[in-house]
């Protein structure tokens, strides 16, 4: 191995992982650069057993999207609709109950829920979401709502957006996903996203979730028009956010999928880029107890070998995904809890089920 990292050139990078001393951006962009992706995920391997032993994580979630209705029409977004739109539909209160009670069969633990900046809905719709969900399953943790939702609805409410979290907490929201980032560079955001809440505005709001006792999620979308140093900013960003608060639970790289999108000219990931990009966030975010490897986003058989290159969870079960297929995403919709158990031990790891804030409800 040390001739590995010795071809390499990361003999230093080793020596600062092995003290703890935290990576630079120039040891960042190193890691991104080069092709020696068998030393790359040792480095990350190596911290991702540190920090987590051989346990890979997953949950027993469902994901609704109340609307996919959206004022932004961001262009790398293929979910987004204008109202007027044959493709674009939003869920009255009722239907997602009927959501909810479809699967109350079903040891679900999270429900994940997340839609487009409607310019209609009223704040009260968003209150009764969560209300509705808490009176079908009392016990079920509500992961909603992004960051630029939260703005959304603060601006709805006339109210602060410490105001409004406290007051989507009343009505049953416990966490907030990590959704919206994107790439936090101006630059990408004019091109791509101009009428998005910016990356400050997305920082902002995160640590107000931290403040009023939420945790998050963070992501990054990748392999669209980013460069390796837009996405190292990204990260150091996150890392420099995490450091003041300790709010976040969980990194979870996105690769970026055109088709139907306004950059459908683009070319899907491929999977060393994927690689690349999960080691590279769990080596630089030193502070980030968790990297998910989104088996919806790569796939679940490269999922598995993310296992191995910094990843420690494959995030769920899911039941049902639009926002990536409708990017043309080919993986299914939902896994089984006992497909993903299966997924773990073929890459040699210990599963481990969990609830959203990473309590381990049961190892297998």
């Amino acid at each position: 191995m040390e001739t590995l990292l010795k071809d390499a050139g990361f003999e230093d990078i080793h020596t600062k992982l092995k003290t703890g001393e935290r990576l630079t951006l120039d040891d960042g962009r190193r890691l991104y650069t080069t092709s020696n992706i068998i030393a790359l995920g040792y480095l990350a391997n190596m911290v991702r057993e540190r920090i987590n032993g051989n346990q890979a994580f997953f949950i027993y979630n469902q994901h609704i999207n109340y609307s996919n209705i959206c004022t932004n029409l961001c262009k790398f977004c293929a979910f987004g609709k204008d109202k007027d739109s044959d493709l674009a539909y939003e869920m009255d209160i009722d239907q997602v109950r009927r959501k909810v009670r479809e699967r109350l069969d079903e040891p679900i633990t999270e429900i994940h829920m997340v839609g487009g900046i409607h310019p209609d809905l009223p704040y009260s719709y968003y209150l009764d979401l969560l209300r509705v969900i808490k009176e079908e399953r009392p016990d079920v943790h509500i992961q909603a709502f992004t960051c630029v939702e939260i703005h959304h609805l603060a601006g709805l409410a006339g109210k602060s957006v410490g105001d409004t979290l406290e007051e989507l907490k009343d009505a049953g929201l416990g966490s907030l996903p990590g959704g919206g980032a994107e790439v936090f560079s101006p630059r990408i955001r004019r091109i791509t996203c101009e009428k998005k809440l910016s990356g400050e505005g997305w920082i902002e709001v995160t640590r107000t979730a931290h403040r009023h006792g939420l945790r998050t999620n963070a992501t990054m979308l990748y392999g669209h028009i980013e460069t390796i140093d837009e996405r190292l900013e990204h990260l150091e960003i996150l890392r420099r956010t995490q450091d003041e608060t300790g709010g976040f639970l969980a990194f979870i790289p996105l690769a970026f999928h055109p088709q139907n999108t306004g950059m459908s000219e683009h070319s899907r990931t491929t999977g060393v880029e994927d690689l690349k990009n999960i080691a590279v966030a769990r080596l630089m975010l030193d502070n980030f107890p968790h990297i998910k490897a989104y088996w919806v986003m790569i796939g679940p058989k490269l999922a598995q070998v993310a296992l191995s290159f910094g990843a420690d969870d494959m995030d769920g079960t899911v039941k049902e995904e639009v926002i990536t297929h409708m990017a043309g995403a080919d993986t299914e919709q939902a896994l089984g809890h006992k497909t993903l158990i299966r997924l773990i031990r073929e890459a040699g790891r210990d599963p481990v089920e969990r609830d959203t804030l990473y309590t381990t409800l049961k190892t297998y």
